[in-house]
């Protein structure tokens, strides 16, 4: 089911939603941090880039084809189970996971895998040219893991929500979130061409300095830092079980200052800065 307003935006012709995945990687707050409960990790991306430049958001992108044929050895709940979450087919299903799991690898060097069903990789460095080939596509996700002989733990990420771009976008993206707790052993990092900086951060935390002005923070962001920030420890998202609606915004052009509106809006739009263009409201996928 599509939440969604009545009003019809006017911007461009409806074009279709590219499927994409944005995982959200979480870890408990060190003791001694100066503050409790979760920590996420954001990054914001490089000004200037034709999606979403400057942007604050978490690691993603869209599904590549070859993640669509992938064929790979895979830990945790069947692609059914994933389809009937994201109330999509089995296909897809399996392609969002995949790219979810590559996407993270690529942005900033965490691997959802490992030389077993109950393993995971400790250190990623060993993979830094892979890495590069990978974001480069030069060389698919499938082909390194069978290289390297690795699973995929599909049992480490969580679904969580679907936003979809509102109709009237030029880019247009259907994307699934995860969450997913960081491995233990490895480093989350910015050494990719599409970081400016990377942070952790807990949810109040980023909330504040979006409020100062210190970022921006797309909806589709802002609506997950909103939720998790309810949340005491790593153990509590992840046992979480949420409902998964489809989020169609409507892009409203016709009044100054343009604008979507979506579910549960009035906390964004009265407590932060939103010095963004039409064109930049979409959640946060693709290269």
């Amino acid at each position: 089911m599509v939440s969604n307003h009545e009003r019809a935006p006017r911007v461009h012709p409806e074009v279709p939603a590219k499927d994409a995945s944005t995982v959200i990687l979480i870890r408990d707050a060190a003791a001694g941090a100066g503050t409790s409960g979760i920590e996420v990790f954001l990054l914001r991306r490089v000004q200037g880039m034709a999606f979403a430049g400057g942007m604050t958001v978490f690691p993603g992108g869209g599904v590549d084809p070859s993640d669509a044929h992938a064929d790979f050895r895979w830990a945790g709940p069947s692609v059914e189970w994933w389809a009937q979450r994201f109330s999509t087919d089995a296909a897809l299903a399996k392609a969002l996971v995949c790219a979810a799991v590559r996407e993270t690898f690529e942005e900033c060097g965490v691997l959802l895998a490992g030389p077993s069903t109950d393993t995971v990789v400790e250190d990623t460095s060993e993979y830094t040219e892979a890495r590069v080939r990978l974001e480069k596509r030069e060389l698919s996700f499938s082909d390194f893991l069978d290289a390297e002989n690795l699973v995929l733990r599909a049992d480490l990420l969580r679904p969580w929500a679907n936003w979809i771009t509102p109709i009237g976008e030029r880019r247009r993206y259907d994307t699934r979130f995860f969450v997913a707790a960081a491995p233990r052993g490895q480093v989350a990092d910015g050494a990719t061409s599409e970081a400016e900086e990377v942070v952790w951060q807990s949810p109040v935390d980023a909330l504040a300095r979006w409020r100062a002005g210190g970022s921006i923070l797309l909806p589709p962001t802002w609506s997950q830092l909103e939720a998790l920030g309810a949340f005491g420890s790593v153990a509590e998202v992840l046992a979480a079980e949420p409902e998964i609606p489809a989020i169609l915004p409507t892009l409203i052009t016709d009044e100054e200052p343009i604008r979507v509106e979506f579910p549960g809006q009035e906390g964004y739009y009265q407590a932060g800065p939103h010095p963004w263009s039409a064109r930049e409201t979409a959640p946060k996928a693709g290269k």
